[in-house]
């Protein structure tokens, strides 16, 4: 504490990421990145954008990248919003939509705890609405009629840590049940096996959907992500942005965003080998007494019956594998590991197999 600090500072609860661990020959499964390299296109792209242009600012709109999204998406420049990562697209949403006075922002007990983290910076109250008991979103939660008005609706889809998804069918409900109210789906990790609510945008002008080329696109070093939304909802977002940061896309991240998004047929040969081993893993999982959440994303979230999470996870640590606990109600006992390669999966699976046999 710092009798420098704003008023506000003291009382931040900052959220805290996954493990960075800077100890060699750890299996890293804590922090659901991909397990393959990115597009060698996207490696050309960046080597060619490192060039004397770096003494120039970027392109502050982004217009190649909105570009390519929007023909990716079959939606127009205007209603993609690009950022420095989805986090930073989601601070500006919450900024920009969803401070309205009193009125609360509705989100799943369970989920991105970022977002607990932003309604406090940002002073947005938020109502808290549980998970049925199999984990799932109860849609009936969002479609009643509230006694005050939300600012919002926010959830991640497929839902993290969990994995689960939301038919679109439901969220279109959920939209449709709150028309003067934005609903956010965070969709960091749809492109593992569930339904882009992008397909809804033309019916639900209150939808915004945001992506992020950290997870299905191999790119989590390089922090793009944006929203997709309608061309009013990206205007004010723009307005947040611009009397923040400027420019919060640099030239090596414009170029090589470009070229993976782009580069269909690298993106799809990865997202369905994540898909295939997830699948194996799953049932290996099963085979070791564990229950499995289904998942449509590129990580599991596992528990044992016989077994404290807290303990595995730190059993997988003393053997070289790291994965995310959550030392939180109702999901302390849960496991969430990402799926990395076949050989990642075998190393895991043996692991865990060895110390269960050593604690029964």
């Amino acid at each position: 504490m710092s009798r420098f600090w704003s008023d506000h500072v003291i009382e931040l609860a900052p959220y805290t990421p996954g493990e960075q661990p800077k100890i060699a020959q750890l299996l890293k499964l804590n922090t659901n990145e991909h397990p393959f390299g990115p597009s060698p296109r996207t490696l050309e792209a960046i080597r060619a954008a490192t060039n004397d242009g770096l003494r120039l600012y970027p392109d502050n709109d982004s217009t190649s990248l909105r570009e390519a999204v929007a023909q990716l998406h079959g939606l127009t420049a205007a209603q993609v919003f690009p950022g420095n990562g989805s986090d930073e697209v989601l601070a500006h949403i919450f900024n920009g939509l969803f401070r309205h006075a009193d009125r609360p922002l509705l989100m799943p007990d369970i989920t991105y705890s970022f977002y607990r983290t932003y309604c406090q910076l940002y002073k947005i109250p938020c109502q808290i609405v549980p998970l049925a008991e199999d984990f799932s979103i109860r849609v009936s939660d969002y479609t009643a009629h509230h006694a005050v008005k939300p600012a919002g609706i926010i959830f991640a889809n497929p839902n993290a840590p969990t994995g689960i998804a939301l038919g679109l069918a439901d969220i279109e409900a959920i939209a449709m049940a709150n028309p003067d109210v934005p609903v956010v789906i965070d969709e960091a990790y749809v492109d593992f096996g569930a339904d882009s609510a992008v397909a809804l945008l033309r019916k639900c002008d209150n939808i915004v959907v945001v992506h992020t080329l950290s997870k299905s696109r191999s790119l989590a070093g390089l922090r793009v992500g944006f929203a997709l939304a309608s061309k009013e909802i990206v205007e004010g977002l723009q307005r947040v942005k611009d009397s923040f940061n400027s420019y919060p896309l640099d030239r090596l991240a414009q170029a090589g965003a470009v070229a993976a998004i782009q580069d269909t047929a690298y993106f799809e040969r990865g997202r369905q080998a994540i898909i295939q081993t997830r699948e194996w893993l799953v049932k290996q999982l099963a085979t070791l007494g564990f229950e499995v959440l289904p998942s449509h994303a590129n990580f599991v979230f596992a528990r044992h019956p016989d077994h404290e999470g807290a303990a595995l996870s730190q059993a997988l640590r003393d053997n070289g594998i790291l994965v995310r606990h959550f030392s939180l109600p109702r999901i302390d006992r849960f496991l969430r590991i990402t799926v990395g390669t076949r050989e990642n999966s075998e190393r895991l699976c043996n692991t865990l197999s060895e110390i269960l046999l050593k604690t029964h």
